[in-house]
């Protein structure tokens, strides 16, 4: 029987015209969705870095500088969802991002005298902030609060004098956010690797249970003598399946030389996720969920029962890709990079915003600049959906704020209280549906400008309503103008690295680390598949040419783990081996 999959069954969308824009959705934008498993953690985490700061300040009776401390504070929503030993590196790198912005946002306010020069500035910083988020792949909230505190600080009154000082303030409230981020690990210092685990074992264990109810119904594959399920549902829990086996992978390499116990511990577990992604007929979803359960709190890592002949082999390939070679970051900013059309858009969508509210005469043009920057996601429909979400969020936000201004307003106490309350707030809803979390931001964001000095609700409330629908037409315009034409390219490239991949786990199963770049490579061409279907304004895509790689590629992922588990794993296997073994292996 030849490697070669069958060829897939046609769909009935294979290409779109390359002129015709995609109708952009309204149903079901404003929907909540589950919240993250770890949203308490940059929610309690803010609160403390802000609180700090904010209350030695109304100590001392400098409650205007609140601003460049909590550009510094806001560090601690960053980088939760990383093991110790990377938080620490990421989180030094977050801070001294935030400062870099700071800093030239800070000496471009106090050499520029004219708001256009600024509203270009911050622009560009936008801009920047955007593609090096994006190309780290930091995570949330992304470039949105380094956009923010840069803007803000663009237009605060400054004199080059005071600059040393304000940075100072930044470089000690990031201090404090980087001791807030690494405490809990005195406590669980493997929480983060432990999470990963969990979420690959109920991702798989969801997939499985899915698999199982497809079989011997139309799904069924039934040469094969294993059902999948079958349509888009099976696809998508496959996918995510993929990712948080991928994920919890990456948790585990990033955890640093030490814990290699725990680790290994870990690892086993996020092996039989991987198995169950394979062989989802053969899964049992009951004992994956009981493994994701015994991984919270503290105790012993579960261990199951059987032991897998391949296993050492699994838990060398962790301890060999440690010493492996890493992504350079200038190569993912390359000439050619999917990154560069987002980062044209953030830079033209920001200025058009900001040069907008200049021309209808609003004081405060980086709440426009702040709004289009905020849009800006993988394609147009999301940026779109997004944009959607933020005005609804802001309109709603600043009736939020009418109703807590009274209280915020009767001392510099209550104004630190509400302020904390609404960053506690943004954090627990946003993971739900991001204008849920607008709905607390935007009162937060008011309330900041008030530390120097209060001003009048209605003022304030009529500036960010027009400054919110200024930056929502004019980000999404934008957007659509500035075409991604890059796309479909990208998608070929992610398409040739899964093949390239699939080749090198046939030809050395030995070779765990192989399979693990398959992995990786098969959940970049569903991004990249993701991203270009809500792209506007490009050639057909090669819809046929993703689905036969992405099933080749899974079923390449089940035959090798099927071999290695069975007692293989040890040398190189025939290429017929691996053939054999997609009798077995899921479609």
């Amino acid at each position: 029987m030849s490697s070669t999959p069958p060829s897939p069954p046609p769909t009935r969308r294979t290409t779109r015209h390359p002129a015709r824009p995609r109708r952009l959705p309204l149903a079901g934008v404003l929907r909540p969705g589950r919240p993250s498993d770890i949203w308490f953690k940059p929610a309690c985490s803010v609160v403390v870095a802000t609180a700090i700061p904010n209350l030695t300040l109304l100590a001392l009776g400098r409650l205007d500088l609140v601003m460049y401390t909590m550009a510094g504070s806001f560090c601690a929503l960053y980088a939760h969802n990383l093991p110790y030993a990377a938080r620490a590196r990421a989180l030094a790198w977050v801070v001294a991002g935030m400062f870099a912005g700071v800093a030239v946002a800070l000496v471009t306010a106090s050499l520029a005298g004219f708001a256009a020069v600024l509203v270009a500035v911050g622009a560009v910083l936008a801009a920047a902030q955007k593609t090096l988020c994006d190309a780290t792949r930091i995570g949330p909230p992304g470039h949105l609060i380094f956009t923010f505190i840069s803007s803000a600080t663009l237009f605060a009154p400054q004199t080059l004098g005071q600059v040393p000082g304000h940075l100072a303030l930044t470089l000690a409230g990031g201090a404090v956010a980087w001791l807030v981020g690494m405490a809990p690990a005195l406590v669980r210092p493997h929480g983060p690797e432990r999470r990963a685990t969990a979420r690959a074992l109920r991702a798989a264990a969801a997939y499985a249970e899915g698999a199982k109810g497809g079989a011997g119904g139309e799904g069924t594959d039934s040469g094969r003598g294993e059902g999948t399920g079958s349509g888009p549902a099976a696809e998508r829990a496959r996918a995510a399946a993929a990712g948080a086996v991928h994920a919890a992978w990456q948790s585990l390499l990033a955890t640093g030389a030490r814990g290699v116990e725990a680790r290994h511990a870990l690892a086993r577990l996020v092996v039989r996720a991987e198995e169950a992604l394979a062989h989802p007929a053969a899964a049992d979803p009951a004992a994956l969920r009981s493994w994701a359960a015994g991984l919270r709190g503290t105790g012993a890592v579960p261990r199951p029962g059987d032991v897998r002949p391949g296993e050492r082999d699994e838990l060398l390939g962790v301890a060999a890709e440690l010493a492996g070679p890493t992504v350079p970051l200038w190569r993912r900013l390359a000439p050619g990079s999917p990154l560069l059309p987002i980062a044209l858009r953030t830079a033209v969508g920001c200025a058009l915003a900001g040069y907008g509210s200049l021309a209808l005469g609003i004081g405060r043009p980086y709440w426009a600049l702040v709004t289009a920057a905020s849009l800006y996601q993988a394609n147009v429909t999301l940026t779109w959906n997004r944009g959607v979400q933020r005005v609804v969020g802001n309109l709603v936000g600043v009736l939020a704020f009418a109703a807590i201004a009274p209280f915020a307003h009767l001392g510099h106490a209550e104004l630190i209280v509400s302020c904390l309350a609404l960053a506690f707030g943004a954090e627990a809803l946003i993971s739900r549906n991001y204008w849920l979390g607008s709905v607390c931001v935007t009162p937060m964001a008011l309330l900041v400008t008030e530390f120097a000095r209060f001003q009048p609700p209605g003022e304030l409330i009529l500036d960010r309503v027009v400054d919110t629908l200024v930056g929502a037409v004019l980000g999404v315009a934008a957007a659509v103008l500035v075409t991604n034409r890059r796309a479909a390219d990208q998608i070929e490239q992610a398409v040739e690295a899964v093949e390239r991949a699939r080749e090198q786990a046939e030809a050395d199963l030995a070779a765990v680390s192989a399979r693990r770049r398959l992995t990786a490579a098969l959940v970049d061409l569903r991004a990249a598949a993701d991203a270009a279907a809500g792209e506007w304004w490009q050639r057909a895509l090669p819809e046929q040419r993703v689905i036969a790689a992405e099933r080749a590629g899974h079923r390449t992922l089940a035959a090798t783990v099927r071999l290695q588990s069975g007692g293989g794993g040890q040398g190189t296997r025939p290429r017929d081996e691996v053939a054999d073994a997609w009798e077995g292996a899921p479609a």
